[in-house]
This record gives structure tokens, C-alpha cells and sequence, in this order.
């Protein structure tokens, strides 16, 4: 079984994913959270940053674009080409409520026409292999059948299925029956994502699906970063944290967007502490940064992990 680590925007940013490989790995891909080109081609200071030449990244990472437009997709995996990079991912899974406005990732999901002809135009021109992202669909899990009719036809390198469809957001239970039928029917090759929070749950789906040769972690894995590893161990974690925050420190030019950051981090992290509640509401709350540290401190050397 591979493992992936699923793109997180606003928590698995470059330093975190090289600072989760120095101190607990385990990860095969890092996918990086998505950039969406626009008219002007050009990549922000901000996307520029997050997509370093591949020879400087110790671990295997792939870059994730997010756009309907298959000239801007296509000029995008150029960049990801030009910068070292053997593969770029699709992302037709985003259910945020701007992006879907605006037709973009799991808004691609309602037209099917209009995706046949994007995929079409993507796989003819795109310089290095494509995999794709994916959610089941719009409202209804029934229109999955259709769309993996679609995905059929183009030789996408993994296809990574959510089974949830775009209004659930990450709520309510995953169809597994839907994505039994993923597993039946795809002629292209199969990453599972969804609802995996613990190795019993990964075992579960090897088990099930032998077929599936890996799984992408999300959540489960900003909350135990240590998990594919056996645990997460809260010596390491705090030197993690620790690590993270003299980073951010830096990278944002003082303590407010750190701490932000962090905290973010931190809606993942503070239920695995038994009594975190008091704590959690300071540590949300504070802007001091001498504060921050010291609730930090007291969690990690007061709670128990549940």
C-alpha cells in the first residue's frame, strides 16, 4: 500500500510537509495544495514559494492545479514540467463554496459534456502525466456512474476518489457502495481518500479492496502525524510544533499569521488530548505570543493523549 498525504490548504503548506517528513515520514506523495493559474500566467509570490524546484525536495511531491480552463491547466503543467516534476494533479474535488461558484473543482462535477471536453483537450497537450482528484458528484452519489464513464476514456495515471459529493463537504458517511463500484468498473488506477483516521481504518480498505493500491490521508493525519509510524509520540510532536512555529516566525514576518496558522493546526491536534477544552479556548483566543507558547507548553506537558 502507498500512502499519500492529501493537499490541505492553509495547513500542509511547504514547511509543513518538509518538517513532517524530517520528524515522522511514513508518506510515499505529498500533494501539495492546489494553485489556480489565471489570464496573466504568472504564478504569486506565494505560489512561487510553494512549488520549489523538485531536485530541492527530499521526498516525492506533486504539484495540484485547480481550474476549468484546459489552456490554463495545460500551461500550468508546463510550469510543474519546467520545474522538475513527473506528474500533476487534477483537482475536481474542492467543495468550497467560492471555488464551486466560479465552476471550478467539484463544480466541474455538474456538466459532464463540459468535463469530457476539458479531460479531452488536458490529456491531448499535457507534457507530463495527469492524475486526478475527485468527489462523486454535485447533490447525488448516482451521478458517479456517468462521470467514471468519463474518467474511462483518458489515461489518467491514479484516480483518487472521495465518495462523498460536493454538498456533504467532509460531513455524513463516505458511499462505499459507490465506490465499490470505483473499483469494479475503473480502468484506471485507484487511490482511495476519505475517512481515515487510524491504520485499522487503512487495513480495512486493503482488506476490502486489494486492488486499491493506495490511500490518501488527510485529517487523520494533521491529527496524528505520526500514525503511519505506529503513533504519535508527544515529545515529537512538540518539537513538530516547535519547529513549525520558528518557521512561520520567519516566513510571515512576526507572530500573528504564525500563530494563525498554527492554530488552524491545532482544530486537528487538541482532540487527541483528554480535558483540552480550557486549554484549547486560551490557546484559540490569545494574540500574545509568549502566551501562545506557554499554553502550548501546558499541553503538551499536562495532558494525557487519549
Amino acid at each position: 500500500m502507498r500512502y499519500y498525504f492529501a493537499p490541505m490548504e492553509g495547513v500542509t503548506d511547504s514547511v509543513y510537509r518538509r518538517l513532517h517528513h524530517a520528524y515522522f515520514g511514513g508518506v510515499d506523495r505529498y500533494y501539495m495544495p492546489f494553485f489556480s493559474p489565471t489570464m496573466h500566467r504568472t504564478l504569486t509570490g506565494r505560489e512561487d514559494r510553494e512549488l520549489p524546484p523538485a531536485s530541492s525536495v527530499l521526498f516525492a511531491a506533486v504539484p495540484q492545479v485547480l481550474t476549468k480552463s484546459a489552456e490554463d491547466f495545460i500551461w500550468a503543467a508546463q510550469v510543474c514540467r519546467d520545474r522538475g516534476y513527473e506528474e500533476v494533479n487534477l483537482n475536481i474535488g474542492c467543495p468550497s463554496g467560492t471555488v464551486v461558484a466560479k465552476g471550478k473543482g467539484a463544480g466541474m462535477l455538474g456538466n459532464v459534456d463540459e468535463l469530457d471536453r476539458f479531460l479531452d483537450a488536458v490529456y491531448k497537450d499535457s507534457p507530463i502525466p495527469v492524475s486526478v482528484k475527485t468527489r462523486l458528484g454535485l447533490t447525488d452519489p448516482e451521478e458517479f456512474p456517468a462521470l467514471l464513464e468519463v474518467f474511462n476514456r483518458y489515461p489518467i495515471r491514479e484516480l483518487t476518489v472521495h465518495p462523498r459529493v460536493r454538498k456533504q463537504f467532509y460531513q455524513g458517511d463516505v458511499d462505499m457502495e459507490m465506490f465499490r463500484h470505483a473499483a469494479a468498473n475503473s480502468k484506471n488506477p485507484l487511490c482511495y481518500n476519505g475517512d481515515l483516521f487510524s491504520t485499522g481504518d487503512i487495513d480495512k480498505i486493503a482488506a476490502e479492496f486489494p486492488q486499491v493500491e493506495a490511500v490518501m490521508l488527510g485529517r487523520g493525519l494533521v491529527a496524528d502525524p505520526g500514525m503511519l509510524l505506529g503513533g504519535t509520540d508527544v515529545k515529537t510532536l512538540e518539537q513538530f510544533h516547535n519547529a513549525l512555529l520558528e518557521e512561520y516566525l520567519v516566513l510571515f514576518g512576526g507572530s500573528r499569521n504564525a500563530m494563525f496558522r498554527l492554530k488552524e493546526n491545532w482544530s486537528y491536534l487538541l482532540p487527541r488530548f483528554e480535558n483540552s477544552e480550557k486549554l484549547g479556548k486560551r490557546l484559540r483566543k490569545t494574540t500574545d505570543l509568549a502566551e501562545y507558547r506557554a499554553i502550548a507548553a501546558e499541553i503538551f506537558h499536562t495532558l494525557k493523549q487519549k
